[in-house]
């Protein structure tokens, strides 16, 4: 008999009832982002907040530092198979286990673990819908209580469709075949902020808000009946052509991933540089103003 598919998404009731379950690993994947109004944005790590408040037994995966490569100026760069395997295993993510990641905030943190470890060839990996937030509404408890993980061994395997480098992405601009979906706000994708070094998109792509995923009163995933129609409006949902999605970093961009593969799309690519390492480069175009589509 074959066992049922690990979902992209729990609910708080679901966590709180296989939160003992031995196999279950849980894990706060929180990082800060401040993106002011008139300059560009700073990070930091989320260790400080997890260390204040989290789910009894999550771990912490610090996405700026283990899971990131070292010698990438681009921060939250996806680390080395080999420096992912050992990150993840040192947190008890391997074979056997299943793994529900949630954020303190902003539910991208989480789909950017969740997108990482679906390159790296691991499946059985979950979001908590809504997060800490919607955790604690529920009652669920917190604890400033290290936890000390069961480290397991991790032995996926890469697939590279699931990741686009700038060059990828420059000689996807003129395919056909391929659509890219820039996910940042209506304002940052027709060029009327200041948050990059230039303002404006990559030709040719189109626009769907990440923002517009979630309820904002929740920090919830809608369902994925009310955002079927906007998918199918950026033309996201297209069989005929590979979806690349991009954001500032690559972060928000595995957000749609992830909502995408809910829909039934399962192989969305990542341009993990985004803008910032598009715009790198000033000989790389960029478009202003109003969506193609």
């Amino acid at each position: 008999m074959t066992a049922e598919p690990f979902p992209d998404l729990v609910d708080v009731s679901w966590l709180a009832e296989h939160l003992s379950d031995p196999d279950l690993v849980v894990i706060d994947s929180t990082s800060h982002l401040e993106v002011p109004e008139d300059g560009p944005y700073t990070i930091e790590s989320g260790a400080g907040t997890y260390a204040a408040e989290h789910i009894p037994g999550a771990h912490f995966a610090d996405l700026l530092t283990d899971f990131a490569d070292p010698g990438n100026d681009e921060p939250w760069t996806a680390a080395d198979h080999d420096r992912f395997a050992a990150a993840a295993g040192a947190l008890g993510i391997g074979d056997g286990a299943k793994v529900v990641v949630y954020s303190q905030h902003a539910p991208f943190w989480a789909t950017r673990l969740w997108w990482q470890l679906r390159f790296e060839g691991f499946d059985d990996v979950a979001v908590l819908d809504g997060g800490l937030p919607a955790w604690k509404a529920a009652g669920g408890a917190v604890t400033t209580d290290p936890s000390t993980p069961t480290a397991r061994e991790f032995t996926g395997d890469r697939r590279p469709h699931l990741i686009r480098s700038t060059d990828e992405v420059a000689q996807a601009v003129d395919d056909e075949g391929t659509l890219l979906g820039n996910v940042l706000g209506e304002e940052d994708y027709r060029g009327e902020t200041t948050t990059y070094p230039r303002p404006g998109h990559i030709p040719a792509s189109v626009n769907f808000p990440v923002a517009q995923l979630v309820d904002p009163a929740t920090g919830r995933l809608l369902p994925i009946s009310e955002l079927r129609p906007a998918f199918e409006a950026a033309g996201l949902l297209n069989p005929e052509r590979a979806i690349v999605t991009y954001c500032g970093g690559g972060i928000a961009a595995t957000g749609v991933a992830w909502a995408l593969a809910q829909a039934g799309v399962q192989d969305v690519g990542v341009y993990d540089g985004s803008l910032t390492a598009w715009t790198a480069d000033p000989d790389r175009p960029l478009v202003t103003g109003a969506s193609p589509r």
